[in-house]
């Protein structure tokens, strides 16, 4: 059986992976980090965060979708500490992102490492189109 996909693929890596992938009426996208489009990486785990939303927005677009799709989103933090001593900054670009508290599933996860090693955050989410 075949399903039937619609993939978008863009960045650094795009000839590895999709940013999203569109199956049926639900999107699922890769992992977003903090780095914005001259590859800069700010040291402020905040600013990481407004930047993956910023990079979640643009993926969505590409579906004609936008945050108000997200039914689910996992957090991947490397220091779950410095998460929690910023989480005002933190949740605010969250809610600044969806436009108020988002209605939306949430897991936060600590990990060893993201892909760079001045990453602090990656956001991943579904989306139901």
């Amino acid at each position: 059986m075949t399903i039937e996909k619609e993939t978008y693929r863009s960045g650094p890596f795009k000839d590895f992976i999709a940013q999203g992938t569109r199956v049926g009426n639900v999107l699922y996208m890769a992992g977003q980090v903090g780095i914005n489009d001259s590859g800069i990486v700010p040291a402020d785990i905040a600013e990481q965060t407004a930047i993956a939303y910023s990079n979640m927005k643009n993926v969505l677009s590409q579906f004609g979708a936008d945050m108000s799709n997200i039914v689910d989103e996992t957090f991947f933090v490397t220091n779950m500490d410095e998460l929690m001593g910023n989480v005002e900054t933190v949740y605010g670009e969250r809610e600044s992102a969806y436009g108020g508290m988002p209605e939306v599933c949430q897991t936060v996860v600590q990990v060893v490492a993201l892909v760079q090693p001045e990453l602090k955050i990656e956001i991943k989410c579904i989306a139901h189109l």
